[in-house]
């Protein structure tokens, strides 16, 4: 799989991994609450709810190649701060939700030269 060049290109393969994620931690149990949650801060690209009942902030990261870095170390200190604003703002929005444990995730997904799949990675309490 090439990676996409055009801007309507990366959104439509950043909605398609989007979706793979949200599949993917479904089926390790987790509840999709919002997908694409955007305020004034930033966006979150998934809000979920696992087994245990904590309440799941995922930030969705796909990178073409590994030459340089991978995926998950694309997060630079700004994007943490929106991040954690954004999920602050869905916290006041859903006030039922605010008392429950919070934790930060990545889902990455990786493409190697010898692979035309890319690698998903599941980076639990990534933030810390």
């Amino acid at each position: 799989m090439k990676e996409p060049t055009a801007p309507g290109e990366r959104v439509h393969l950043g909605r398609r991994l989007e979706g793979a994620a949200a599949r993917f931690l479904q089926g390790r149990g987790c509840r999709l609450l919002s997908r694409n949650y955007y305020c004034r801060h930033g966006e979150m690209d998934l809000v979920m709810l696992d087994p245990g009942g904590r309440l799941l902030f995922v930030e969705v990261r796909s990178r073409g190649s590994n030459r340089f870095c991978t995926a998950a170390e694309t997060l630079g200190p700004a994007k943490l701060q929106r991040l954690r604003r954004t999920a602050a703002h869905y916290l006041r929005r859903h006030p039922s939700l605010a008392a429950r444990p919070c934790r930060f995730d990545i889902i990455a997904f990786d493409r190697h030269p010898s692979q035309t799949t890319p690698h998903l990675s599941w980076l639990k309490d990534a933030f810390n």
